[in-house]
């Protein structure tokens, strides 16, 4: 088949799947099968670059943004809502829309539905049916511009179905569901980060990412139900918008009803206080908003809300129970954080026994002491959190809690920082870690050791067959086979596959060995700058510090690291297996012929994402920014790239296409 044939065919197979499985709800596609359809399209398009376009699937995860988002200007203010509290505050703003409508209704007024995701409020900008820019609300006249993290979240379509050929703004929640909620917070409290207090936090969080392909995994979805156009043929109901944004391949939340009075919208909101908990998705409401267009014209909006519209807030529900005693949890990065073990109680639809605890300041602040009846609610209606001890029930004989010293698991001294709250285990080895770090190293930008994931380094664990990282490379095809769920092939492809990460570059190593504060750019920076791992180990703070993108913290964790004599003796156990321990030095004597040279890139390159061009400008001694200014040499230029290109023309510096740019790089 024609190449340019199969691709198209791929990218509507694609299309057609995304919505089957993010809008519908309804996929026909195992994931497995998806994953090959993409897998087959980004090989064409990578022996094809001629043909690959903006829209096409392969092209939602960019590049890294180095520095912060540029700010952007939305068609209409983006305002806020206010909100009601009680049946006669709702019955109330409807009072007030019948007398803004004296003498222009019949009497009944219909309102629509619709219930509140608990999100991030996101702009969509639509030029001739494909997607040009996502903005936050910001200030509501302008907002940041997260196109590029938009992109990432396959809710979103690139390309609307049938569309006009004009200008369209639509507006949205980009939201997280309540099982990715739960699986990032899960993941922050082990890592010692504060947990997000709500679904809403966690999206602004995730949003506002400077890193594209991290926002990808984070699994957010998106509602969409606001159409801002120029269109004479605009829909004359909310009812009516709601409709074509769906038949244009949007996502809209499907639970919205048409309310004929303010008794239908009362039940409506009633019924969902009690239901809301079956749904996949958080939400703390309901918005009411007028139905017909040109009836809201009529009631317009103040300053701050438009008069159309009101948001019913549901209540939180709190319970009081008996915190029968506090323990402490190990995460993946050592981190140890305190949570309250509860006598069991119902709280939002379920039984909750345990409870967050955050750190030993936040228990030290409220006073939490074991054996308090604590008043107990959940976070957004998922992460269940103490809020505070009835001080007037608490036993006589009552102590504060205080916070371990060891580890609970492994029984090294637990470490903490002058300027962090958080009590960490710095012993690599320690078991409590290893199912977390064992994850982390093999994944694909670390050791990319393909087939050892979650569920069989679990078995590996409790087989006793891996206690540390270095066991990784002690295993064989026949201890491997007599796995559970392993067979010869299996445990012959594996062993295969951990032959091959031998030989990954040290940065790689540097980034598997999960050190507080390193990611991947940190471990380039490492290995580019010192060269061997032994260079790394013996650096002073100072030389740490003086490493381009290395600050004082970074620098920091990165010796309290390697001043643990297990995580030394880690090292020595992977170099005896035959890992790389040495790297080219990029800086010094070796510089590259980018040295000395700063580039922006911006918009969207065809033949190589982003992180592929900044990857291509550092390996040849080049700087890579996200501002352009005096100081930058050179702008890369790809398709739709903003503000970045008119600064640059206006310091004069100059400015590359992409072909110029290829060139330039010798590809």
């Amino acid at each position: 088949m024609n190449p340019a044939t199969r691709i198209s065919e791929l990218r509507n197979l694609i299309r057609y799947h995304e919505e089957r499985y993010y809008i519908l709800q309804d996929p026909e596609v195992s994931d497995a099968e998806f994953d090959t359809l993409v897998k087959e399209l980004q090989a064409l398009e990578r022996d094809h670059p001629d043909l690959v376009t903006i829209d096409s699937p392969t092209q939602r995860v960019g590049g890294r943004v180095a520095e912060g988002f540029e700010t952007v200007e939305h068609a209409a203010p983006m305002l806020s809502l206010d909100n009601a509290y009680t049946e006669e505050e709702l019955r109330a703003f409807d009072e007030r829309v019948r007398k803004g409508l004296a003498g222009r209704d019949d009497g009944t007024i219909a309102y629509v539905a619709e219930l509140k995701i608990d999100g991030l409020s996101i702009a969509l900008r639509y030029r001739d049916g494909r997607l040009v820019r996502g903005a936050t609300r910001g200030d509501g006249e302008r907002g940041e511009d997260v196109t590029t993290n938009v992109r990432t979240i396959r809710a979103i379509p690139l390309v609307l179905k049938d569309a006009p050929d004009s200008e369209l703004e639509i507006r949205g929640e980009v939201y997280l569901p309540r099982n990715e909620f739960e699986r990032t917070n899960r993941e922050r409290e082990e890592a010692g980060e504060t947990i997000f207090a709500n679904p809403r936090n966690a999206a602004a969080g995730a949003m506002r990412n400077v890193d594209p392909s991290l926002v990808a995994k984070r699994g957010l979805r998106g509602f969409f139900y606001q159409l801002i156009s120029t269109e004479p043929a605009r829909p004359l109901t909310h009812a009516a918008t709601l409709e074509r944004l769906r038949r244009w391949g949007l996502p809209v939340e499907s639970h919205w009803r048409i309310c004929e009075g303010i008794d239908e919208v009362w039940a409506f909101c009633q019924e969902w206080g009690d239901k809301r908990r079956s749904l996949t998705f958080d939400t703390d409401g309901v918005v009411i908003k007028l139905d017909a267009i040109a009836l809201r014209d009529v009631l317009g909006s103040t300053s701050k809300f438009p008069r159309w519209a009101i948001a019913f807030k549901f209540p939180p529900e709190q319970k009081t129970t008996l915190l029968k005693e506090i323990q402490v949890n190990v995460g993946r990065t050592g981190a140890v954080t305190p949570f309250a073990v509860l006598e069991p109680v119902q709280l939002a639809g379920t039984t909750v026994q345990l409870a967050s605890l955050h750190n030993e300041q936040e228990i030290a602040r409220k006073d939490i002491r074991e054996r308090d009846y604590v008043l107990v609610e959940k976070a957004g209606d998922i992460i269940p959190q103490v809020i505070k001890p009835i001080v007037g029930r608490r036993p006589a004989d009552s102590v504060p809690w205080v916070m371990p010293t060891h580890c609970p698991v492994c029984h090294s001294k637990l470490q903490k920082a002058e300027d962090e709250a958080v009590w960490r285990c710095e012993n690599t080895s320690c078991p409590a870690k290893l199912q977390r770090g064992l994850e982390h190293f093999a994944a694909r930008h670390a050791m990319n050791i393909e087939g050892l994931g979650e569920s069989l380094i679990a078995r590996l664990i409790a087989d006793r067959l891996v206690a540390s990282y270095a066991d990784v490379y002690r295993l064989t095809a026949d201890r491997l086979a007599k796995v559970e769920r392993m067979g010869k092939k299996s445990a012959a492809n594996l062993i295969e596959q951990i032959e091959r990460s031998k030989q990954r570059e040290l940065w790689r190593l540097i980034y598997g060995l999960g050190i507080r504060h390193v990611g991947e750019r940190g471990a380039q920076a490492l290995a580019s700058a010192f060269g061997s791992m032994d260079a790394v180990i013996n650096a002073s703070i100072d030389q740490l510090k003086a490493v381009s993108d290395i600050g004082p913290v970074v620098a920091t964790a990165v010796r309290g690291y390697f001043d643990e004599p297990q995580n030394r003796r880690l090292i020595k156990a992977l170099a005896a297996a035959g890992l790389k321990m040495d790297a080219p030095i990029v800086s010094g004597e070796a510089p590259g012929p980018l040295a000395g040279k700063t580039f922006v890139v911006t918009g969207t390159l065809t033949a190589l994402s982003r992180e592929e061009a900044t990857e291509a400008i550092q390996s040849r001694g080049g700087k890579v920014t996200g501002s352009v200014s005096k100081k930058t040499d050179y702008v890369v230029a790809g398709a739709d790239p903003g503000s970045k290109l008119a600064k640059a023309q206006t310091l004069g510096v100059q400015i590359l296409d992409e072909a110029a740019f290829r060139a330039l790089l010798g590809l």
